[in-house]
């Protein structure tokens, strides 16, 4: 068989990998582009293949960088199924659709506002095509066989990323295929741990912390001193999450932290109704998580939940300190670009991120140090505090990953090191070649390899 890396190869970003046998063409997730330009770019290009010869689309996790393009590739003509678990399929009723609103209103800002180098400005796609990517939706069962055609079976195995997150399986002849997706962490405070792998022959495996590993002890610590710092001065905490997963994560530990007495009681504000949503679905997904029904309520009771763009805008008037939740994680658009606007200029204030910031995103150049930020096309100074909150990711760092490759009993034929940035991948190639002795280098943006399948 053939595989084509058609993305988040040499970058973290826009997973998408085709498999291809004699008969059948299967698309392993289908994500955007993030970034950089020239990343972004490629969600303007043409797909590799046609959208019409792709059979079907086996979709790890909900993430917009694994499942954002699925609106324009149904659009283009994709005609099969889109298989994923049920809690993947509820989470990206929630993410496409936003994400499709999003991009209108994007759009129409620029024109209105005239910023935009294109003229018109254009959504990537809209709303009524992520409707009809939606329809095409079909649910599998975790650990549950099914078939994909030409002798291909495929299954999704828990991967502990986020709710309904899968390790993917494609299997022949006793030969298998596994895609990892975003492998989650064993030790999360919110989800169960990923699937130990026994057997595998073909491993596409993420690096996104390839060369790094979580700091020890309680990251909820380090944001107690932040908010108590930043309250004590009259300001605000305000933390671009992505909504799903991180924001529960983050709502999660603040709700610890206001029942130890280690903050004030300060207003909380969840400003994504996206967000909002997917903390639903953590008490209809009980059984991936670890945490209690009563701990779910505390989550969801924590914040104030801010639905609409008027309640959203009414922030801006409220003067005490308090604390501000809301997408996206790596402020590249949403709702919270609107409060860095506000909130950077203001030395009272403290921006914090809470997960990894791809590079070319305007979190990584804040992350960085940067003292002035690009929105809407205009510069906007930053005098506020900005910090990266470490050990809240969702993936596995280094060290987990190794740990968790120790359980496959025979060395596979290859691994591909996928969604990792250069030195990431790289230092994880060299770990992996040194103590297990496998095959394995980092995949190339649209090279094609043989597998054994």
């Amino acid at each position: 068989m053939k595989l084509t890396f058609a993305g988040a190869a040499g970058t973290v970003t826009g997973s998408r990998h085709i498999l291809q046998s004699e008969r059948r063409r299967i698309l392993l997730d289908c994500g955007l582009f993030q970034g950089y330009k020239q990343l972004r770019l490629r969600n303007r290009a043409p797909f590799p293949v046609s959208p019409r010869r792709i059979h079907a689309v086996l979709l790890s996790h909900a993430h917009l960088d694994h499942s954002g393009y699925l609106p324009a590739l149904v659009r283009d003509g994709f005609r099969g199924h889109i298989l994923c678990t049920a809690g993947t399929r509820d989470l990206c009723e929630l993410l496409l659709r936003d994400s499709a609103h999003l991009q209108e209103e994007e759009a129409k800002y620029a024109n209105r506002r005239g910023f935009s180098k294109h003229s018109p400005a254009t959504p990537l796609y809209t709303v009524e095509d992520a409707e009809r990517a939606l329809r095409r939706f079909r649910v599998v069962p975790f650990d549950t066989e099914f078939d994909l055609g030409d002798d291909l079976h495929g299954a999704f195995l828990p991967a502990g990323h986020i709710i309904g997150a899968s390790l993917v399986r494609v299997s022949r002849a006793g030969r298998s295929l596994v895609f990892t997706g975003d492998l989650g962490r064993p030790n999360s405070a919110l989800l169960k741990g990923p699937t130990r792998l026994r057997e595998v022959d073909t491993l596409i495996l993420e690096s996104t912390y390839g060369n790094r590993a979580h700091l020890d002890g309680d990251p909820f610590e380090k944001l107690g001193e932040i908010v108590r710092k930043t309250a004590e001065r009259g300001g605000t905490v305000l933390i671009p999450s992505f909504a799903v997963g991180r924001a529960q994560d983050v709502m999660l530990g603040i709700a610890r932290l206001k029942r130890a007495g280690a903050i004030p009681d300060l207003p909380v504000y969840l400003d994504s109704p996206m967000a909002i949503d997917a903390t639903e679905l953590y008490r209809r997904h009980r059984l991936q998580h670890r945490i209690t029904i009563a701990e779910c309520r505390e989550m969801g009771r924590v914040a104030q939940m801010v639905n609409t763009p008027e309640q959203s805008k009414a922030l801006a008037g409220i003067a005490m300190p308090s604390i501000i939740i809301a997408a996206s994680g790596m402020a590249t658009g949403g709702r919270v670009v609107h409060h860095l606007k506000r909130l950077a200029p203001d030395t009272r204030n403290h921006i914090v991120f809470v997960g990894f910031q791809a590079g070319g995103t305007r979190g990584a150049h804040l992350v960085a140090g940067e003292r002035e930020v690009k929105i809407h096309g205009e510069w906007h100074p930053v005098r506020a505090t900005v910090s990266q909150l470490d050990g809240l990711s969702a993936h596995a760092d280094a060290d987990q990953i190794m740990t968790w490759l120790e359980s496959v009993r025979r060395a596979p034929q290859q691994v591909y090191l996928a969604h990792g940035e250069p030195a990431a991948a790289d230092a994880l190639r060299i770990r992996i070649e040194e103590r297990f002795g496998w095959k394995v280098r980092a995949a190339e943006h649209l090279e094609t390899v043989e597998v054994a399948l």
